[in-house]
């Protein structure tokens, strides 16, 4: 089956922080985001999780790791930007390419209704598309046992 996709889409981020705190969302994290995400901010896993983190429930039933968000449901490490960019989260750093939205034409010209980057300047290939969801697909989020909590 073709993907309406398959010519191509254009998205270039505009660093307008719709994605980061416009309502009410679930940043993952997975067990190579904590530690990419302890690393740059010098803080061991113990501490980070207490400081920047929650455990959500999952659509397989299990406990997993996300970031927290503030009262304005703004990603925590949001702060005029994010403070964590260089090591954000692959959930993050992978959007819009997620199966979902990438699913059916009508999701992505919904959600380009909100982010200004959809529909713009850089043009990715089908090949990478599909490379940056199964990325984001294959990145699992760490289950509250992983840490016997």
């Amino acid at each position: 089956m073709e993907k309406f996709y398959e010519k191509g889409l254009e998205f270039q981020c505009k660093q307008c922080s719709w994605c980061c705190g416009n309502g009410p969302g679930v940043v993952y994290l997975s067990l190579e985001d904590l530690a990419r995400l302890c690393e740059f901010s010098k803080t061991n896993y113990v501490d980070f999780i207490k400081k920047y983190c929650r455990w959500v429930m999952y659509t397989d039933g299990n406990e997993v790791l996300a970031l927290q968000e503030d009262k304005q449901y703004r990603c925590i490490l949001w702060k005029d930007g994010c403070s964590m960019y260089d090591a954000r989260p692959v959930q993050c750093s992978t959007y819009p390419w997620w199966d979902w939205l990438c699913g059916s034409k009508e999701m992505w010209q919904e959600c380009g209704r909100t982010c200004p980057g959809i529909g713009s300047q850089k043009m990715w290939t089908k090949e990478q598309i599909e490379e940056q969801i199964k990325l984001n697909s294959n990145n699992q989020p760490l289950r509250k046992d992983f840490f016997n909590f």
